[in-house]
């Protein structure tokens, strides 16, 4: 059965991580959700790169996070936070791609 994200996540947020990269944080209502997602390699630089129409080389890391149930993606900002045409200059509106994708539980 397929889950949208905010089915089985408590937290879908992003943030700025300096004015050349964006972060996306993802924590999960559960262990066994967390386990799963991690273990079934649900949550890669592609898959994160197709929702957000860039490349997979412009997604930096992915972090697994135990003890928060959480995966971070480090990636670089489209625009550099605060030039001309930044609409978002902390990166906190920057996680509605997420929003579209679902996942196997």
């Amino acid at each position: 059965m397929k889950h949208g994200i905010l089915d089985i996540a408590r937290v879908v947020r992003s943030k700025n991580s300096g004015p050349f990269e964006l972060v996306l944080d993802i924590m999960f209502k559960d262990r066994q959700i967390f386990e799963t997602l991690r273990e079934t390699k649900q949550i890669t630089k592609e898959r994160v790169a197709e929702a957000y129409g860039i490349a997979p080389a412009d997604i930096q890391n992915i972090v697994w996070f135990a003890p928060a149930h959480a995966v971070k993606v480090v990636m670089h900002r489209r625009i550099i936070s605060g030039a001309p045409g930044d609409s978002d200059v902390y990166g906190a509106q920057q996680h509605a791609p997420l929003l579209g994708l679902t996942f196997e539980l």
